[in-house]
């Protein structure tokens, strides 16, 4: 019986559920689901459940996660990442690397975040991309998370790209975001990379085109 997880790599352009949906084909099973949405722009570590595994979802989304990305600085849009509207443009060229590294700091530890509006968060029954895309707007609460390291690993002003380590439940957007309003800016995000999921790593990470049932492996955590 085919039962397991896979750990495969994301690529850009498809969604959580189109990585799913090819991965049952290739192992000409339909019990396979994913543990942790990455959206389409979003690339990197994508767990596969295969089988009774599925059983293993809650287990799998309370891991921490670690993601490298690349902000924008200057611009603000619907989605708080370049494939958004663009809402806002501000003037950034005067934001010195001093008042970026003191903004990043602001967001280190455990923090409030509110979920964007393109997130899979429920809110009666509903998610919230899903009502995003009708271009309705609803009230979100805060949540407690918490950013356990966030590096500035290089400065090219308007690009701050950056590397996360948080709990489960970070919106990455929503940080850039943060960190835009906190410069006075406006901020959005151009590129996005899960690296890891617990002790899952973008190394070991099967890329979608090798994606074979030898990848489906045993796990009891």
């Amino acid at each position: 019986m085919k039962e397991g997880i896979v750990v495969v790599n994301k690529p850009d352009g498809l969604t959580s559920h189109d990585v799913v949906e090819r991965a049952r084909r290739k192992f000409k099973i339909r019990r396979v689901g994913h543990a942790g949405t990455l959206d389409p722009m979003a690339t990197g570590v994508l767990i596969l459940l295969v089988g009774k595994s599925t059983k293993l979802f809650n287990k799998f989304v309370a891991f921490d996660k670690a993601y490298r990305a690349t902000l924008i600085l200057g611009t603000t849009t619907a989605s708080s990442d370049i494939c958004g509207k663009v809402l806002k443009q501000n003037p950034y060229e005067n934001i010195t690397s001093k008042q970026i590294e003191q903004a990043f700091a602001q967001f280190v530890g455990e923090i409030d975040q509110v979920p964007p509006m393109v997130s899979a968060v429920k809110i009666k029954g509903k998610k919230l991309y899903e009502l995003a895309r009708k271009g309705i707007e609803v009230e979100r609460s805060a949540r407690r998370i918490k950013i356990y390291s966030l590096r500035i690993e290089e400065i090219n002003v308007p690009e701050v790209k950056f590397t996360v380590e948080c709990s489960k439940g970070t919106y990455v957007r929503q940080l850039a975001y943060d960190i835009g309003e906190v410069l006075g800016c406006g901020a959005c995000i151009s590129k996005i990379e899960r690296t890891k999921v617990g002790a899952f790593s973008i190394e070991e990470a099967v890329k979608l085109e090798d994606l074979n049932e030898s990848h489906i492996r045993h796990w009891q955590g």
